[in-house]
């Protein structure tokens, strides 16, 4: 499908199914929600990064209108609903200030599915998760969509978050996930190390004539 959507560049990196709270100031994008209230209808979020739009965006729904001030600024719930691909930018629209975009949904596969590769990479990201002390945080349990909801409390940075989401299979996006979490490892042992030290450090310890070589 190829359609017409407002666009709202952020920097930031929003994914399918995730919840964005958003404070609207601008003059631009108040009137761009505005309308999207007013006609129910959806924009994108699209991540600037290094000054640079990308070309993957998240196609937001409103929830909530929370507040409206006396100024037109809004509080406004949203969240994620698919991943889209900008095929043209369109920034001058007759009577509005904000910008547009041309664009289509790639088709994106959201369960791990029921292969031998997918379920080794799950384990692996979720014993990884364990070794990181974050299991509570891990969304056992799901077939979907599991990648969008660890992806931030994994340690990307805003690059990386992009690049998974470009990623538009479920096991693609885990694998990606468990390789980082793989590199990270040895960083976080010596943390942990270095912080079961630091405990260490001016504590009062049981000691006997045994414990030296007396």
């Amino acid at each position: 499908m190829i359609n017409f959507i407002p666009i709202f560049p952020l920097n930031i990196v929003v994914f399918p199914g995730e919840p964005l709270n958003l404070h609207i100031f601008e003059p631009r994008y108040k009137q761009m929600i505005q309308e999207c209230l007013k006609d129910k209808k959806p924009f994108g979020i699209l991540p600037v990064l290094e000054g640079k739009i990308e070309e993957y965006g998240t196609l937001m729904e409103i929830t909530e209108l929370v507040k409206e001030y006396d100024n037109g600024e809004l509080d406004i719930r949203t969240k994620g609903v698919a991943v889209f691909r900008v095929l043209e930018v369109v920034k001058t629209i007759p009577d509005k200030l904000y910008h547009g975009a041309i664009v289509d949904y790639p088709t994106n596969i959201m369960e791990y599915g029921d292969s031998n590769i997918a379920h080794v990479i799950l384990n692996e990201v979720k014993r990884l998760y364990t070794l990181l002390n974050a299991a509570e945080k891990f969304p056992d349990g799901k077939t979907s969509m599991i990648s969008y909801e660890v992806a931030h409390f994994v340690g990307f940075n805003k690059q990386q978050e992009y690049e998974l989401l470009c990623l538009l299979s479920e096991v693609q996006r885990l694998e990606y996930i468990r390789r980082h979490l793989n590199n990270m490892l040895p960083t976080i042992k010596e943390l942990e190390e270095m912080k079961a030290r630091i405990l260490r450090n001016g504590h009062f310890r049981d000691l006997s004539l045994e414990d030296f070589d007396l």
